[in-house]
């Protein structure tokens, strides 16, 4: 059997607005940093005055389409998308505010399981995501699909956690490749406040080893999972002759810190947490191979509205246009990234600026920190 053509464009520093899922996924929707649209946290809800890259394409003619999670908080679900294929798995549901002074929340059962469940069986969100992506790929596989613009967004909700894995996939790695962090001695003892506080907050402390072993096989096994549910859609494209003129963008809405730094899950501006995939691939158009330039997720609605063609007014957006890096007509490098923090696990709002080899996290009140992030990826020196 032959191997299918690479058309993969690979942005090798692209960070998350925010390395929070609600936060996150607001500003990358809307094309806007977080502080703009007030999306602070996982319990802020997007305005429905906002515009969303969905809207934008609607203007254009387009119809869109959302099958799976976008973590919409409140009564609008939908924000700009013509077409709901599969309810989100979070819902309406609403959170209560981080108290900051109180401190209420830290540290409960219910996050100190979270590693200690990790490992083979079944659970709901495997099962949403095998939805997500068949509803998807019936999606395209509608005539109506040939007739007009379209854009479909699938929301995913895998790898993220309770890192509970169907048995096929944790046989793959457990216990092979159940591997441990890589850590200094008496790194944990040096790690900033903030990420002290982190700890606290999701009571890491006292982990084990085998529970690391086990929580980052589980984790491997539904990376591969999810790899799976995207070829399930790409397959779609394929088999419906879409897939020449079809941009598809994979992107992630956070990182996963997988015990390194003794963290786990988001919510710091590690590289594990803030850095992620941008994967962008148009075979008609682009040369697949990789680009270095710094870039954030908030550059995907400007250039998610130059691919399509719309002409709109994108005055007010923050981020930049990458269809320049994409084509090879701008040369690469260069760019900055803004990254903030204001939920859960903390006391004081942060903010993280990557320019060049250097990234900078600064914390009201605290020291900052500065990283060689070429020399020193995986954070691990501060000067």
């Amino acid at each position: 059997m032959s191997e299918k053509p690479n058309f993969l464009i690979l942005f090798e520093n692209t960070y998350c607005n925010s390395p929070l899922c609600v936060p996150s996924r607001a500003s990358f929707m809307t094309g806007k940093y977080v502080h703009r649209i007030g999306v602070w946290d996982n319990a802020a809800s997007l305005s429905s005055n906002e515009p969303t890259w969905a809207h934008r394409l609607n203007l254009a003619g387009y119809e869109t389409a959302i099958s799976g999670k976008m973590h919409f908080i409140g009564e609008d679900q939908r924000h700009g998308f013509q077409k709901r294929l599969v309810s989100d798995i979070h819902g309406k549901m609403m959170r209560a505010l981080v108290d900051w002074d109180t401190k209420e929340g830290w540290n409960t059962a219910g996050h100190r399981e979270r590693l200690a469940e990790a490992g083979p069986g079944e659970y709901l969100y495997s099962q949403y995501d095998d939805c997500v992506a068949t509803r998807a790929a019936e999606y395209l596989a509608e005539p109506e699909r040939k007739d007009g613009p379209w854009a479909l967004c699938v929301g995913l909700i895998t790898p993220h956690f309770p890192l509970i894995v169907r048995e096929k996939y944790w046989n793959m790695y457990y216990p092979r490749h159940a591997d441990l962090p890589d850590m200094p001695e008496g790194h944990l003892d040096e790690l900033h406040p903030q990420n002290k506080r982190m700890r606290e907050y999701f009571g890491l402390e006292g982990a084990t080893e085998e529970q690391t072993r086990r929580a980052r096989a589980a984790y491997y096994g539904l990376v591969t999972f999810t790899d799976e549910r995207i070829g399930q859609v790409v397959d779609a494209l394929e088999r419906n002759g879409l897939a020449e003129n079809t941009v598809v963008v994979y992107v992630s809405d956070h990182g996963e810190m997988m015990g390194e730094h003794g963290l786990w899950w988001k919510c710091t501006f590690y590289e594990s947490s803030s850095r992620v995939p941008l994967i962008v691939s148009w075979p008609k158009r682009f040369e697949p191979g990789r680009r270095t330039a710094i870039t954030s997720l908030v550059d995907l609605t400007r250039t998610v509205i130059d691919l399509a063609g719309c002409e709109v007014d994108d005055s007010d957006l923050d981020g930049r246009v990458l269809t320049g890096l994409l084509d090879g007509t701008e040369q690469d490098g260069g760019g900055v990234a803004f990254s903030e923090y204001e939920a859960h696990g903390t006391d004081r709002p942060s903010r993280m600026v990557r320019r060049g080899q250097y990234k900078l996290n600064y914390y009201h009140g605290e020291p900052i920190e500065l990283f060689n992030v070429v020399d020193d990826p995986g954070d691990v020196g501060v000067f």
